[in-house]
């Protein structure tokens, strides 16, 4: 009888063992999640990417940029220097998607109020209409954080070529030089200005990914 209590001690032991490393290995495996892809223009819709660069299958990067926010200031690349940002595309006029893409960008916006690694940005596709007066009503309407998003209008050309040819999410609309048909697409920008994510913007659950994948990539700098 002892020595049945005995070897029934040492199975339970045993057991606990074995449980222990699997719980162990089940935590690890979903603790080390896999890190967010990099976008590069070969994978992206080519109606997106400019014919120029649809080959390309890697080290794509946003180039640099220099335009006027909703305050007048110039912003450039250097603002984002260290930061994760989201971009978008949008004008103040439009009547169909653009305001919900807004409320969710705000959404967003709200998650990272107090976080200094993350930013947000917005880029005018019809820069003529797009006045930093016509801006700034437009972010006091909106609720928009000077300090976390910047509503960028300048040079019609270099907008359009941002959008095609760095963030990957505008179609060209064929009626007009550097004609633009922006599309509801979020782009999740890392540190080393790499493309880590596309999102629609006027989903709300896929803006709930766009979050969670936000606290994704911010462990992949700590």
């Amino acid at each position: 009888m002892l020595r049945y209590i005995k070897q029934l001690k040492i199975f339970f032991l045993v057991l606990a063992v074995v449980s222990g490393v699997i719980i162990y290995l089940i935590y690890t495996a979903l603790d080390n999640e896999k890190p967010l892809p990099i976008y590069q223009p070969n994978r992206v819709d080519t109606s997106l990417v400019d014919s120029t660069i649809q080959h390309k299958k890697k080290y794509h990067t946003i180039a640099d940029f220099k335009l006027i926010n909703q305050n007048g200031d110039t912003i450039t690349q250097a603002d984002y220097e260290d930061k994760i940002y989201v971009a978008d595309f949008f004008f103040t006029t439009c009547q169909t998607i653009c305001p919900i893409m807004t409320t969710q960008m705000y959404r967003v916006q709200k998650e990272i109020l107090d976080d200094d690694e993350v930013m947000l940005l917005s880029y005018s596709v019809t820069p003529e209409i797009d006045s930093v007066e016509q801006l700034k009503r437009y972010a006091i309407e909106k609720g928009v954080n000077d300090k976390k998003w910047n509503l960028v209008t300048g040079d019609r050309k270099q907008i359009y070529d941002l959008a095609r040819k760095s963030y990957l999410v505008v179609k060209d609309d064929g009626s007009e030089p550097y004609g633009m048909v922006h599309t509801e697409n979020f782009a999740l920008i890392d540190k080393k200005k790499q493309i880590r994510g596309l999102y629609n913007g006027i989903s709300p659950t896929s803006v709930d990914s766009l979050i969670q994948d936000i606290i994704r990539l911010k462990k992949e700098y700590q």
